[in-house]
């Protein structure tokens, strides 16, 4: 009899065993955001969703107004040690430079070729001006996407050794990916190129083309061989930053988001024009505080600038603030 009941009760504890396996893996499928620690910064989005998505809350939105936008460089993808599309820029002043010898004589072009980093860091905002209306502009739009999309398959990034296409943040995936399955549409809106953003904004981020937001230049209309082109001109420029946020969802857009994501003070305006809009909203700043996975920046940093006073806005106003060391258990899709 005793031999019996110890049968029963290991027998008991296998089956209690296996009802927890299955209930922790049942639970881990049904998480929309794996990547996310359990936290504050996940329960906002997770409470988001549930309030504005379930027929009869008092908090329901209809899905027509269900609109999600995200910036990108800082928010969406490592944006350290220099924006992905300066480092585009650059290379392709060496392309041009393999064309036209000349530009290796002409300033500023002559210190970008030159590869020396000290004197790259000291080039003024109008001397890479210079750099973006010779490298962005003077062609027509086909062809520039084309070279943005040759760079994208070929550039790795000099310290994770990764295409930058691959260093974008396993967790904000997943964020869109559970927004637009309860019936969000989810928009880039950075101050980065339109044009640029818009040659991988599907492949990578599940994004159209469409729905991206983004810095433009000119762009002309005409002829070629009885053939009609738009070609990019070097003028017409609207910054998609800071204020511009705002003024180019309102452009393209024509809603208030719901949600907003953004990291740093060019997104402040963007995310104060959110939750303005009343009701149920949600801000978020992602927080770059991982030196070991990423990298740890903030106030003193001119690329992705997290300042002080940003930091004081957003605990006035309630924002939610991302903690990349706290809130992700990756970063990356790659890591293991």
């Amino acid at each position: 009899m005793k031999l019996h009941a110890s049968f029963a009760t290991l027998a008991h504890r296998l089956a209690l065993g296996v009802l927890l396996l299955l209930s922790a893996h049942a639970e881990a499928q049904n998480d929309p955001l794996p990547s996310w620690n359990d936290g504050a910064a996940k329960q906002a989005i997770l409470t988001l969703v549930k309030e504005t998505t379930t027929p009869g809350s008092p908090r329901f939105v209809d899905p027509v107004a269900r609109i999600a936008t995200f910036d990108q460089d800082g928010t969406t993808w490592v944006e350290q040690p220099l924006y992905s599309q300066v480092v585009f820029a650059f290379h392709q002043l060496g392309v041009m430079a393999a064309r036209d010898p000349k530009l290796k004589e002409v300033e500023p072009f002559k210190t970008v070729l030159s590869g020396d980093r000290k004197a790259i860091a000291k080039l003024t905002v109008p001397d890479l001006e210079k750099i973006l209306a010779v490298t962005h502009t003077g062609m027509t739009v086909e062809v520039f996407q084309k070279s943005v999309q040759d760079w994208v398959t070929s550039a790795q990034h000099p310290r994770f050794h990764h295409l930058y296409t691959e260093l974008v943040y396993q967790p904000m995936l997943e964020v869109m990916q559970y927004l637009r399955a309860n019936g969000f549409k989810t928009y880039i809106v950075t101050g980065g190129g339109q044009d640029f953003v818009r040659v991988y904004s599907e492949r990578v981020y599940g994004i159209p083309r469409e729905q991206v937001v983004g810095s433009t230049a000119g762009t002309t209309f005409g002829y070629r061989d009885g053939k009609t082109e738009l070609t990019k001109e070097p003028r017409d420029v609207r910054v998609d930053d800071k204020e511009g946020k705002p003024i180019g969802i309102h452009l393209m857009i024509g809603r208030r988001p719901l949600a907003a994501f953004g990291n740093s003070t060019g997104d402040q305006e963007m995310l104060e024009y959110t939750q303005d809009g009343g009701g149920m909203r949600l801000m978020m700043l992602v927080h770059h505080d991982d030196a070991t996975r990423e990298y740890a920046y903030g106030p003193e940093s001119k690329i992705g600038t997290f300042s002080d006073a940003l930091l004081a806005e957003a605990q006035k106003r309630g924002w939610v603030i991302i903690s990349m060391k706290k809130d992700w258990k990756r970063i990356f899709a790659w890591e293991k």
